[in-house]
């Protein structure tokens, strides 16, 4: 039994009653508190728009339709990202165009991701966008992205599933600035793991209404404008399908959970930020980490402490770390193996390792620990305390040394 989840959602008497509510109404798909969770996320990101859908997924999806992406064309991907990324775009017929990851943060290497658009329009392909990933909630190179938007003609779609909230800032005489300022439009996730929840969730954030238009019409069925409220006294039974939609509608009862959930994001984010300090403070001596370092201008949203092991003269390898932290009740996972890895995109595109090579060989060394407004700072010291026997034995082993087992969870 894992003492120690990878994740817990941190949800309070406030959502609980706000759902009760919800459900004392007889109002519990798309509605008045869908509408209302809209409103104030689009207060809360500085953006005019905000659309609610059920996933991250369908957010970027509907982003892309929006945009006017079609069959045949390219669209750059971080390698280094989860699978909806790239494969919304596949389900335009489209292509992803893999670009790398820099070592110091894993987010997208703005100077690969031009090459790999001069190759790609060399050989005759259209690429027309890109979709940055800010990766376990610390934006990523926003100028070198601009900056290649710029040059390339391409629409930016940010995928910021991790950043509720992050902050950037081009310089330290600048304002801090939401992310999502330089793109057209940006998508957040409300997962069960995200920064805040709604259980499954998501939200398309845009300045410009005909994005916004376009995506509230597609998301549900194609329906003409405020389809929800045919349903309310001020609505009318008639409507019309203007186009071939999709069923990606949010319901009143997630978005009950939402709306608390967003109005406790700095708090939330500013636990995570004190257990990772932590994380950081008593890890600091252990050679064999890498562990995750905050870029200069930036406030980290830490949805992800994710390190790199450097197991050269340990007996043991990430496999063995992760199952020997589950016997002692420590859950983790892996952010991620590259998407240039899996059998579907190396049969697909021909994808090679060797295509992004930063992604790979940092891969084998990923793993990421606990890290929730839940835990204790006790939690935290368990965690590392384990990390750190687990590594200390089997550098021993290595010497031939014994070690003694010693850490022990208190009941």
């Amino acid at each position: 039994m894992l003492t120690i989840p990878f994740h817990k959602p941190s949800i309070g008497q406030a959502e609980i009653d706000e759902v009760l509510d919800c459900l004392r109404t007889g109002w519990l798909t798309t509605g008045p508190k869908t509408k209302q969770f809209e409103a104030e996320f689009a207060r809360y990101l500085q953006r005019r728009h905000a659309v609610a859908v059920n996933s991250c997924t369908a957010a970027l999806h509907l982003a892309l339709e929006s945009i006017g992406l079609s069959a045949g064309q390219s669209v750059v991907v971080p390698t280094m990202t989860f699978a909806a990324t790239a494969e919304v775009v596949r389900y335009f017929n489209a292509v992803p165009l893999f670009a790398d990851c820099r070592d110091e943060d894993l987010n997208l290497d703005a100077a690969h991701a031009a090459r790999q658009i001069e190759a790609a329009r060399a050989d005759g392909q259209e690429v027309v966008a890109i979709v940055p990933v800010h990766y376990g909630g610390q934006i990523g190179d926003v100028a070198g992205v601009q900056a290649l938007a710029e040059e390339h003609d391409l629409q930016i779609v940010e995928d910021a599933a991790h950043c509720c909230p992050a902050y950037y800032r081009d310089d330290q005489e600048s304002p801090w600035k939401t992310v999502g300022t330089e793109a057209a439009i940006t998508c957040f996730s409300f997962y069960a793991n995200k920064t805040i929840t709604t259980g499954e969730g998501g939200m398309a954030c845009t300045d410009s209404e005909a994005y916004a238009d376009r995506m509230r019409i597609m998301s549900l069925h194609g329906i003409s404008r405020d389809a929800w409220k045919r349903y309310t006294a001020e609505g009318s039974w008639y409507y019309e399908i203007v186009a071939p939609g999709y069923k990606y509608n949010l319901t009143d009862i997630a978005a009950a959970i939402g709306l608390h959930q967003l109005r406790k994001a700095d708090a939330l984010r500013e636990q995570r930020a004190r257990l990772a300090r932590r994380y950081l403070d008593l890890l600091a001596d252990l050679d064999e980490v890498v562990l995750p370092k905050v870029m200069p201008n930036r406030i980290h949203s830490w949805h992800l402490f994710a390190l790199r092991l450097k197991l050269d003269d340990c007996d043991i390898d990430r496999a063995a770390v992760i199952e020997e932290l589950k016997r002692a009740g420590v859950g983790t996972s892996v952010h991620w193996m590259p998407l240039h890895l899996h059998p579907y995109y190396r049969e697909t595109l021909g994808s090679k390792p060797a295509d992004c090579p930063c992604a790979a060989s940092l891969y084998p060394e990923l793993i990421s620990l606990p890290l929730y407004p839940d835990m204790s700072m006790d939690d935290v010291e368990y965690v590392c305390s384990v990390l750190k026997e687990i590594i200390a034995r089997s550098r021993a082993a290595v010497a031939g040394v014994s070690f003694p087992v010693g850490v022990k969870r208190a009941a």
